[in-house]
């Protein structure tokens, strides 16, 4: 069972040169911001940078608690390709700690004539809602929460492909870190729960408009990053498979992952729904003006298209049983929710500083372009250091018999 990846250098080179493409991008915009006096390309060079270490970092964190909840579940089907989210969750430290030094780049030393564009909170100057606000909305609580939570995603990323590593020198027949595994994954569920269901997706996102609040915010920002991190794990196992490894994958365990692609994209939407539609109803004025400048304003292509990629694409092409089966037709759809819900983010994060001066040019696709490559780099790293292939688990025969 023992399966070793190794780097092929199409794949290192399209790593290292969309890599380049994002430093190009990041220096073009740094000599620009240099350069420019206007206070929109100073926003939009902060921002960009904001939305996606924002973004690739809930995207990994997803995989962690997708190692946490099939973990207690006991859930066989994933044995087979759990090295996927154990590699990509490994590297929860990288990405999270350039979203912690973005964030924090931005709350302590970005601002213009005395005012955070990007967090208002930080200089509430007698605003009222600010200032009633401001026992949580404030540079010191915002700095603990980030930083405490990002270590503690980035240990449990640590320990649960550590654990899984040790599994495999164990003994035959032992279970006891199968069952350790168990309690960990128990523990980082209520870290979970504290952190990406609540505050966090508060803090790093919703306090970007901060006279603006919603209940179901935080359940609306894990149901994005799931479902873009469910395409991301497609998108590395059909790879995998099409390279000759993990051989015990088969089309059963893709159309699972098909299933969690359809599945999620419909649960998206109905938060998606639910958040809109009961702003909507109210129709109170300080509500309804987060939905208007996306609805009807600048945004509304954006707004639009965020709704038939995530949500009219993957119904209409996954609802097939054969769809999600077939290896192309996933993998068109994982690289089009993935794309969809960064553009989700775009549309959360970008009115409240550039209203409607908003861009989508050279700029953000380079630096998108860049933690792409980035992405490929890490994960790959961490997939050619061990077998893909999990041994003495105790469902692993569970997985190699599993039909879905």
């Amino acid at each position: 069972m023992n399966e070793r990846f190794e780097i092929s250098p199409r794949l290192r080179n399209t790593s290292l040169a969309l890599i380049a493409v994002g430093i190009i991008a990041l220096v073009a915009g740094l000599f620009n911001l240099k350069l420019s006096h206007d206070h929109v390309d100073q926003t939009r060079f902060w921002i960009v940078l904001l939305h996606n270490s924002v973004f690739f970092a809930m995207v990994t964190v997803a995989s962690i608690f997708i190692l946490a909840a099939t973990s207690l579940a006991q859930g066989g089907w994933i044995v087979a390709y759990r090295r996927v989210p154990e590699a990509i969750g490994a590297n929860m430290w990288l990405f999270g700690g350039i979203a912690v030094v973005v964030l924090l780049s931005i709350v302590y030393f970005f601002q213009i004539d005395g005012h955070n564009p990007i967090f208002h909170w930080v200089h509430p100057d007698g605003d009222a809602i600010l200032e009633g606000k401001k026992a949580f909305l404030n540079p010191t609580m915002f700095t603990a929460f980030t930083v405490i939570t990002v270590a503690l995603w980035s240990y449990f990323g640590f320990k649960f492909r550590a654990i899984s590593l040790a599994q495999d020198l164990a003994p035959k027949g032992k279970t006891k870190l199968y069952f350790y595994n168990m309690k960990v994954a128990a523990l980082f569920l209520v870290v979970f729960c504290l952190t990406m269901m609540s505050t966090t997706p508060w803090l790093w996102v919703m306090s970007i408009d901060a006279h603006w609040y919603s209940t179901l915010f935080s359940w609306y920002n894990f149901a994005s990053s799931f479902v873009s991190g469910m395409a991301m794990i497609m998108l590395w196992v059909v790879y995998l498979k099409n390279q000759g490894n993990l051989k015990i994958v088969n089309k059963e365990h893709i159309h699972d992952l098909g299933k969690f692609l359809f599945a999620f994209s419909v649960f998206w939407t109905y938060l998606w729904f639910s958040q809109f539609m009961l702003i909507w109803y109210a129709n109170i004025p300080e509500e309804t003006t987060y939905f208007k400048v996306r609805m009807q304003g600048p945004y509304s292509i954006i707004f639009y298209a965020n709704f038939i990629i995530n949500f009219i694409m993957p119904i209409l092409i996954l609802m097939a049983r054969p769809s999600k089966r077939n290896y192309f037709t996933v993998t068109f759809m994982a690289m089009i929710i993935v794309f969809g819900h960064w553009l989700d983010f775009f549309q959360m994060e970008m009115p409240g500083p550039l209203g409607a001066h908003w861009h989508l040019g050279w700029y953000e696709i380079g630096i998108f372009a860049g933690f792409i490559g980035l992405f490929i780099f890490a994960v790959s790293k961490s997939l050619a250091k061990h077998s893909l292939v999990t041994s003495n688990n105790p469902l692993l025969k569970e997985t190699i018999i599993h039909q879905s």
